[in-house]
């Protein structure tokens, strides 16, 4: 019996073949599980055959030099593109096409020029971006919009001049936490838009290695970062140059060396203190002492303010009716001195006309009087070593037994000698045991033993 297939059948049994068939990996390429690696092969277009499974799919270093509209239409499950060192220059629209799934996008070491608001349109996935090491110049207003999981953004080692930073907002990136811009050629930044990002973008902002200009607001911006402990500061105080004038032979390292800021205001009220002159003032409890105010402030017009230890801040109208007094010329007077006064007293003179401010810091130490000094710290010490030595002959000191003070013996009780054959048939009742009684003749009953007569007597042998 033969049994004829026909042409429609042939069909349907040849499909899942041809869908296998596709699903094979390029012989180019190595393929792991979800993961394709066709790294350093050579290829300069995709090849056909990748399977749609792929998860990661690794096209470094090999020589694309762009990206086509729907190159990854057949990998809706992908999440992570690695495409580092090629020769991207551009990519065109719809090139992620059905595959907002993406998460990580490599595209580090190429030649990209311009980041285009529609490169990344659609992944709202998206976490990571490495653009670092291209020959970006510009990054257009919209190129974030629209990734709200967005974590890191990576565009260091470019050549930037300006960036976005108003489209960073909270609603629309509240994941960000690392905004990588270091190593450009950003010379003036819109400090206000920086300000104005959320906190966590602040604390991941890296901004060293730039042409950046020196300004007061640039310089407040950077020390209230510091002020705060970002690690994007403090990591790397020594890459923070800004160069004067805009002459690159005049650059400052102005997180190292601040007082080219002095005259700079990080608040409008109080600035950064400028420490002129750390003095010490020593002084017995209850007596008087001054504390000037000299600053680098030459002023006619300034007001003072002190910050006391005990007492807080102290201003001419809070010391009226004190023991405290703050003169005009910024002096502070502290009238019967205790201990607790004893700490760091900083002045703060401020030039309101000239939004300008300068610090003195002194140190005060307040002493007990000579004679309290005596009677509390020293008859306590002469007190513990009296005791001292008493505890030493205590323990030490034992009674004397020397020859020159023996003491007499206790006189001797007279014992009444016995015969030990008398009573041998009620102690000994036997040779052994006499024997026994006989080799130790220094033992003695000293209890009395009672006769039958009712006498009284004792043993002693």
């Amino acid at each position: 019996m033969t049994c004829r297939l026909y042409p429609g059948l042939r069909l349907f049994l040849l499909l899942p073949l041809l869908h296998t068939s596709e699903e094979t990996c390029p012989p180019m390429c190595l393929c792991i599980s979800d993961t394709v690696s066709c790294s350093s092969s050579g290829l300069s277009k995709l090849p056909l055959s990748i399977p749609t499974f792929s998860v990661t799919l690794d096209l470094s270093h090999n020589h694309f030099s762009w990206l086509g509209p729907g190159n990854f239409d057949r990998m809706p499950r992908l999440e992570n593109l690695r495409m580092s060192h090629n020769q991207i220059v551009t990519l065109t629209h719809d090139v992620f096409r059905n595959a907002s799934g993406l998460r990580h996008i490599d595209l580090s070491s190429n030649r990209l020029r311009v980041v285009e608001h529609h490169y990344f349109q659609g992944l709202w996935r998206l976490e990571e971006l490495l653009l670092f090491n291209n020959k970006i110049t510009q990054v257009e207003a919209g190129t974030l919009s629209g990734l709200s999981s967005l974590k890191k953004a990576y565009f260091s080692l470019n050549q930037i001049t300006h960036f976005p930073f108003f489209s960073i907002q909270d609603h629309s990136h509240p994941f960000l936490t690392m905004l990588d811009l270091s190593s450009n050629r950003m010379a003036r930044l819109p400090w206000e838009d920086v300000k104005a990002l959320p906190r966590l973008v602040q604390r991941g902002l890296y901004l060293h290695n730039n042409s950046l200009i020196c300004d007061c607001t640039m310089y407040s911006v950077f020390w209230h970062w510091d002020l705060r402990g970002y690690d994007t500061v403090k990591h790397f105080t020594a890459e923070h140059v800004c160069t004067i004038s805009g002459e690159p032979q005049g650059s400052v390292q102005f997180m190292q060396y601040s007082r080219f800021f002095h005259n700079c205001t990080v608040e409008k009220v109080v600035s950064q203190p400028v420490t002129v002159l750390l003095s010490s003032v020593f002084a017995y409890e209850g007596e008087s002492i001054h504390l000037d105010c000299q600053t680098s402030l030459n002023s006619t017009d300034l007001s003072f303010t002190w910050l006391s230890p005990s007492r807080g801040y102290i201003t001419q109208v809070s010391s009226n009716g004190t023991l405290i007094s703050l003169f005009p010329n910024g002096t502070l007077e502290i009238q019967a001195t205790k201990v607790s006064d004893s700490g760091l007293y900083v002045c703060t003179a401020v030039d309101v006309k000239q939004e300008l401010n300068a610090t003195r810091e002194v140190n005060v130490t307040v002493h007990l009087p000579t004679a309290e000094i005596f009677n509390t710290g020293y008859t306590t010490l002469l007190g513990c070593m009296v005791t001292t030595i008493l505890i030493l002959m205590y323990l030490y000191l034992t009674p004397c037994r020397c020859s020159c003070c023996k003491q007499p013996r206790p006189p001797a009780i007279p014992v009444a000698p016995y015969d030990p054959g008398a009573l041998s048939s009620v102690f000994c009742s036997s040779s052994r045991e006499q024997a026994m009684i006989q080799a130790n003749k220094h033992v003695a009953f000293i209890e009395p033993m009672v006769g039958e007569d009712g006498t009284q007597w004792t043993l002693e042998s």
